[in-house]
């Protein structure tokens, strides 16, 4: 056998950059193993080797860091920064994340116009034509030794569930596994491909080895159903859940290359000629990650640098002024006692999803709330986990249920003072899964048995009834039952506001302008 009769397909796959192109932390300026400037290096170097390679990013693209944010608003106008990046690293195709709707058609449909690449996704249709709504589901690449690849692009269904559904007309989101399934059979009759690949905007719903379920199943992630239930892929690009996966599932050769940049998936198919045509001989997957030794590529840096320059000038604006303090010095203090920025912070929430009650964390112990002027930067600061906000339906025993669980947090020291769970420090710091709520009030004693510390629960002086309803808005992570509170789980989702929880903020500040530090000291933590 000859060396024309061997070859090996590469395929590098990105996904979930979320805006990030410069190696940069926005809140500090200090330097970042991340975005897409440094796996632009390691991509060309992956180029240089695989001339023929085929290039795809997974989605969630345009959205995500304040470049991002800058470019879609204050900046609009231009080309989107991430679409000039894979234009210039000559990217075959990418696929719609959930996150490319979060400013509107209009901005999606201009990106998709400025990309020098087709846009895939099989399932997301005109809702009048029954077409796909964004190029095209799927192409084909001819490679060396006239091997034919087939991309087909899909997306999680589950958006309508999370986006404005102003940013979501006359679009129909399709079942992503029944798509798949579909589709990858109109493909194999016919295209009839050496190389089957599918790129999924979602991610794993059972464990990769044991095939339990490893999340409740709402039909958000697909992936393992797709390797075990489809016939006919090769490989399986993943992403939505930001891990970093590189193996096989069912014979499919799978990989998932975390966020922000930090990674680019690298899947190598080697191919043997056979008399009938190629046949696949061996799969393999790999995560090509950065570290300080990868320089940023001096093309993508100056391609960018313009607006660079311009968010971060944006970023040290004041865009708003505080009368009054809202500043933290000492984040036990602000857990134990109402406290004006974790007020502000409800009343951001409030505001935003027109909810009657409002639960919210101090994110970490280093958050130094608002002085009295506020730039986006300092947003950044206390804001560092790209939350939306979910309005849950909840009983008024779901809510006592979630003080208790809430106040676990704190225990008592031996010489009678306030103190920290151990159990949130460590192995691992997790002071936000301790929440502070606005639009009730009530008590808790730390020196009470975990379970019976609430010892005061009303709303507008009456106590609060175990039936009564409310619409409690919280972070979707906490709305999800992160941290433990499975009691919100399966509790009926009035509305979820798709907006980061930064963006919420500034634009909050943006329409008031000048805020005042309020305290209405609805809740307390005692020791007796």
């Amino acid at each position: 056998m000859g060396h024309d009769d061997v070859y090996t397909c590469v395929i590098l796959a990105t996904s979930d950059i979320h805006g990030h192109i410069n190696p940069i932390d926005y809140r500090t300026r200090e330097e970042r193993d991340s975005g897409l400037a440094k796996l632009a290096t390691l991509i060309k170097r992956e180029r240089e080797l695989a001339p023929g390679l085929l290039l795809v990013d997974n989605g969630d693209l345009i959205q995500g860091t304040p470049l991002a944010y800058y470019a879609a608003t204050t900046g609009k106008g231009g080309k989107n920064p991430a679409i000039e990046v894979l234009n210039e690293l000559q990217y075959d195709a990418a696929v719609l994340g959930n996150h490319e709707f979060n400013y509107g058609q209009e901005l999606l449909r201009q990106a998709v116009s400025d990309s020098e690449f087709p846009w895939l996704s099989a399932g997301i249709t005109d809702s009048e034509t029954n077409e796909p709504a964004f190029g095209k589901p799927y192409i084909v690449k001819t490679m060396p030794g006239g091997i034919k690849a087939a991309v087909l692009g899909v997306t999680t269904h589950y958006i309508p569930n999370w986006e404005n559904p102003a940013h979501l007309r006359r679009l129909t989101f399709n079942n992503a596994l029944e798509t798949v399934k579909a589709w990858v059979a109109y493909i194999q009759k016919e295209e009839n491909p050496d190389l089957l690949i599918v790129s999924y905007h979602g991610g794993f719903e059972h464990d990769l080895v044991s095939g339990e379920a490893a999340e409740k199943l709402t039909g958000e992630n697909q992936a393992y159903a797709m390797c075990t239930e489809v016939d006919g892929i090769d490989v399986l690009i993943t992403g939505h859940q930001h891990r970093f996966l590189a193996g096989e599932v069912g014979g499919v050769t799978v990989i998932q290359p975390g966020s922000n940049g930090q990674a680019v998936g690298k899947i190598s198919v080697k191919l043997r000629r056979e008399r009938d045509g190629w046949t696949i001989a061996e799969k393999r997957a790999e995560l090509l990650t950065l570290d300080a030794s990868v320089a940023a590529d001096q093309a993508v840096m100056t391609l960018n640098g313009k607006i660079e320059s311009e968010t971060q000038a944006w970023l040290d604006q004041p865009i708003g002024q505080v009368i009054g303090d809202m500043t933290i010095t000492d984040p036990l203090l602000c857990r134990s006692a109402d406290h004006p920025f974790i007020e502000f912070m409800n009343k951001v929430q409030m505001d935003a999803a027109g909810a009657e009650l409002s639960n919210a964390a101090l994110l970490n112990n280093e958050s130094e709330g608002f002085g009295g002027t506020v730039t986006m930067r300092d947003i950044l600061t206390n804001f560092m986990y790209p939350n939306t906000l979910t309005v849950l339906r909840l009983t008024g025993r779901d809510i006592r249920d979630a003080l208790e669980m809430t106040a676990a947090y704190f225990q008592v020291y031996t010489d009678g003072t306030l103190g920290v769970n151990p159990a949130y420090t460590r192995p691992k710091a997790q002071h936000y899964n301790y929440d502070m709520w606005e639009g009730i009030e009530y008590e808790l004693n730390a020196a009470k048995p975990a379970g019976q510390r609430v010892v005061k629960l009303s709303r507008e002086g009456k106590p609060v009834r175990a039936d009564e309803e409310f619409d409690v808005v919280m972070n979707n992570y906490r709305a999800a039952g992160g941290g433990d509170y499975e009691m919100y789980q399966g509790k009926p989702i009035v509305r979820e506001v798709t907006v980061d929880m930064a963006e919420l903020v500034a634009n909050y500040f943006l329409k008031h302008g000048v805020v005042e530090a309020t305290c209405n000291h609805n809740w307390r933590v005692v020791i007796f």
